[in-house]
């Protein structure tokens, strides 16, 4: 992980000044395929559900049931030997943060995120390898959790897999072509290539440094600085990241060791809504526009040995691509492509930034 600048832009290059965006949807799409009641493109029709929905991406890019893939190899044949692939199944589903479709994260409530993360909990405990050293842990969070309504129900998958990846992509500037609040949750055979890699590193550091965790040492080392922090409360720290690549990165990391989402207490349940509302209203906050950005949990694999267990400590990433205004983004591109990311404001500018922009979210402000 390495942190560069290349030195703030002046004045002429810092783009127009934008009116503050006000939210033009409607609370119900009948247009829409997340909205209650509207049919998909699969032909099923939604539940009236009030809060949380979740069922399997009509466009998933991985199934249980898919054609089985191999290739040949030969110790004489290049092709063999330097274009390799390895089969992936798994499953996509899709779960919506709210039956309204005018409404992001921004807009919600601690209290309205919670159900949000008791889902994904659920979800992840679903994935669980029955016998694995995060299974009774597991079951003792599902004492403590609601009920899934009848429409969230979730049936254990046909094989084991290793990984789930929550993740949103939220604003049209991410890729995102329906703006009803959402997100995804893939859970795959194979380990992606980005928490593979953390893995690896919070192995080494662990294995270093005496037991210690990485991320509990960087907590640390942030809460004693406060230069980077945006927020914190009892339970979960939200800072711009020393590494961070893009303007307005944040990275939210529980305060204690947290291996995966059934390790959290009811209270640190709350909390985490609490650091997620506040990242994204200030987001909103910062150019007074629907800050678009992907965010992403990374936690203990579904299948974790032991070890890899207690090596895996939980944290949300956000990387948002705006950079100077509401139209203005940052794009890796030339330098940052083909060497190493530069940074166009410095991560203790861009925490300055974000801690100024608390408080109430500004379109509720407008006339």
């Amino acid at each position: 992980m390495r942190a560069s600048w290349t030195g703030t832009k002046p004045p002429s290059c810092r783009g127009q000044e934008e009116k503050p965006s006000k939210n033009q949807l409607p609370e119900y799409d009948p247009k829409c395929y997340l909205c209650p009641q509207n049919f998909r493109a699969s032909g099923d029709r939604n539940p009236d559900y009030k809060k949380t929905f979740i069922f399997i991406n009509d466009y998933s890019a991985v199934k249980e049931d898919q054609a089985a893939y191999s290739t040949e190899t030969s110790p004489d044949d290049l092709a063999s030997t330097l274009l390799r692939a390895e089969p992936t199944t798994g499953r996509c589903h899709v779960l919506t943060f709210s039956a309204k479709h005018h409404l992001t994260l921004a807009d919600m409530t601690r209290e309205e995120i919670l159900p949000i993360i008791q889902v994904w909990t659920q979800a992840y405990a679903a994935h669980l390898r029955p016998d694995g050293p995060l299974a009774a842990t597991a079951s003792a969070c599902l004492a403590n959790l609601p009920s899934l309504s009848p429409e969230n129900t979730m049936t254990p998958p046909k094989t084991q897999l290793r990984h789930m990846q929550i993740f949103e992509n939220k604003g049209a500037a991410m890729g995102c072509s329906n703006p009803h609040p959402h997100c995804q949750i893939w859970t795959t055979s194979s380990m992606p290539e980005e928490p593979a890699a953390e893995m690896v590193q919070l192995a080494r550091y662990r294995a270093e440094h005496g037991g210690r965790h990485l991320l509990a040492d960087y907590v640390q080392l942030e809460v004693e600085k406060g230069e980077r922090v945006v927020f914190q409360n009892d339970g979960f720290l939200v800072v711009c990241p020393w590494w961070a690549v893009w303007p307005f990165e944040v990275l939210v990391i529980p305060k204690r060791h947290v291996r995966a989402l059934v390790d959290l207490t009811d209270e640190e349940r709350l909390q985490f809504a609490e650091a997620i509302q506040e990242v994204t209203r200030r987001y909103d906050n910062v150019f007074e526009t629907s800050f678009p950005y992907s965010s992403g949990i990374h936690q203990a694999p579904l299948d974790a040995t032991e070890e890899e267990a207690e090596n895996s400590y939980i944290h949300m990433h956000f990387y948002p691509p705006l950079l100077r205004s509401a139209t203005v983004r940052k794009f890796l591109v030339g330098y940052e492509l083909m060497a190493e990311p530069q940074r166009d404001i410095t991560p203790e500018q861009a925490a300055v930034r974000l801690r100024n922009c608390g408080g109430e979210l500004y379109r509720n402000l407008l006339p």
